[in-house]
Parts: C-alpha cells; structure tokens; sequence
C-alpha cells in the first residue's frame, strides 16, 4: 500500500522524537561505566566490584527483556506509559549514585537501571514498527543507532569535562533519562498498523523450547552481542592504561576515543520479517 505524502511525514516524525528519546533514556547504560576510574578512587572499589557496575546492567537488562516477553508486557499497558515509567525509573536509580551508597547498593542500582531499560528499547522498536511497513528495516536501524549513540554520551560528557567532578557526569544523565520518559508520555504514541495483542499463557512459555527453528533463532539472538558490550565495558579501561603508559595521565582522550568507538555502533542483521517490503 502505498503511503500519502502526510503519513510519510507523520511517520518519520514519530521516528525522530521516538529515536531522541532512546538516546536520551540509554545515557544511563554507561553511566556508571564513563566514571569509573573516579569511582574506583573515591569509594575504593575492588576490581570485582568495579566490573558489576557494568555487569549488573548487561545482565539484568537480557533478564527484564525475557520477564517482559513472557509475561507479553508490551500488550499489557500501552507502550509509551511503560517506555515513560521505565525512563523515570532508570533515571532515579542512575541519580542513586549521588548519594555515593556502599557498594552493594551501587550494584542494585545498576540492577534497577537493567531492568528499567529493558522496558525502553525492546518497546520502543515495537512502537516504531507500528508506524512502518514500508521502511521498517530503516526505521528500526535508527533505534539500534539511537541505543549505540545514548550508550556512548556519557563518554562524550566525561570527555569533554574530564577536570569536573564525576556527578556531573551522573547527574547529567539523569536529567537526560528523565526528559526521555517525559517525551515518551506526552509525544509518542502508537502508528496506525497496530499488533494484535498477545494475552499471557503460561502454557505455551514451553513452545520456546519445544519450537526449534525458534529455540536456534533465540539461542543465537541470546549471544550475539555479548562480545561487543564486552568491548565497551573494557575500552576505556584499556584505553586509560594505554594512555598512562604513553605519559598521559589524564581520562580525556581514552573518553573521547571510548565515545567515538560505541557510538560507531553496531551491525546487527535483522530478519526479513523486520525489513517489510
């Protein structure tokens, strides 16, 4: 079916402001991460307790999305006032590291700030699908493109003020997340080539396991981007050291690189059902 010129206009519309909200939302991933040398220094963190401040996230972000799937939360409430809640929450759990808690109350923030996200992006390409089907490879491209730019901001900022304290950092990207749940309630909403609603069964939670051609596709979705957050978590570590080694003691240019490499983003391959025609 071929789109009028006002809905062309309408839909790459909701794309712009449902993108800017993304990347806006997804600054607080590596919040914690673009910091870490001070928070190491200032709280006398362990390596190990260092390393969940990014692993926290990761994990519970894979473990909201598969919660969020069985349950069919999307199909429970509308989508912008889930993407709107989870934005908010992100944001406090992120702005909880100003009050510089113990370490294992870093680590359930980070926790919180997973899941909360996994209730941002996993909708947001479900909303956006709702406005395309010609175009919708591109269109959800620009939301995986959003995800690898808001990821990569805290890098930019910590690049960009490297002599200001670190709260900055957080806090700036608090406010960030915030105006993301914001924008997601009061200005996104659902296209007009709507999903029929999924009405939880538990019973067919097992078909997961049982459908093959399913169970391959999930098993290789579950893994395929673990080696590239692997990199982000570690670049400015590896970075940093290399910088020290060169004589450079400050964090500036191992941000600034780190920004630039995450925010090159990431190639994912997404299925013929995603493209439309």
């Amino acid at each position: 079916m071929r789109l009028t010129s006002a809905s062309d206009c309408g839909r790459w519309q909701a794309l712009s402001v449902i993108a800017i909200a993304v990347v806006l939302s997804l600054t607080t991933w590596f919040s914690a991460t673009a910091v870490t040398p001070e928070l190491k220094r200032v709280w006398n963190l362990s390596d190990t307790e260092v390393a969940w401040l990014t692993n926290a996230v990761q994990i519970c972000f894979v473990v909201g999305a598969l919660l969020a799937s069985l349950v069919n939360l999307p199909d429970l409430t509308r989508l912008n006032r889930l993407m709107a809640a989870a934005a908010a929450t992100a944001a406090l759990a992120n702005a909880g590291l100003l009050l510089e808690p113990g370490a294992a109350s870093v680590i359930v923030l980070r926790m919180i700030t997973g899941l909360s996200l996994a209730a941002v992006y996993p909708p947001a390409m479900k909303m956006v699908s709702t406005w395309f089907l010609r175009d919708r490879g591109l269109a959800l491209g620009a939301v995986i493109g959003a995800l690898s730019l808001g990821s990569a901001l805290p890098h930019l900022f910590r690049a960009l003020g490297q002599t200001l304290p670190w709260q900055l950092v957080v806090g700036a990207t608090s406010i960030m997340a915030f105006a993301s749940g914001l924008i997601f309630l009061l200005l996104c909403r659902e296209g007009p080539y709507l999903f029929s609603k999924a009405v939880f069964n538990p019973k067919e939670i097992g078909m997961v396991f049982r459908h093959r051609n399913l169970l391959l596709v999930n098993i290789g979705y579950f893994g395929h981007m673990w080696e590239l957050y692997a990199m982000w978590a570690w670049l400015l570590t590896f970075l940093g050291g290399a910088f020290l080694y060169m004589g450079d003691t400050g964090f500036g240019f191992a941000s600034a690189f780190t920004f630039l490499a995450v925010a090159a983003g990431n190639r994912q391959r997404l299925p013929a059902s995603a493209v439309g025609s």
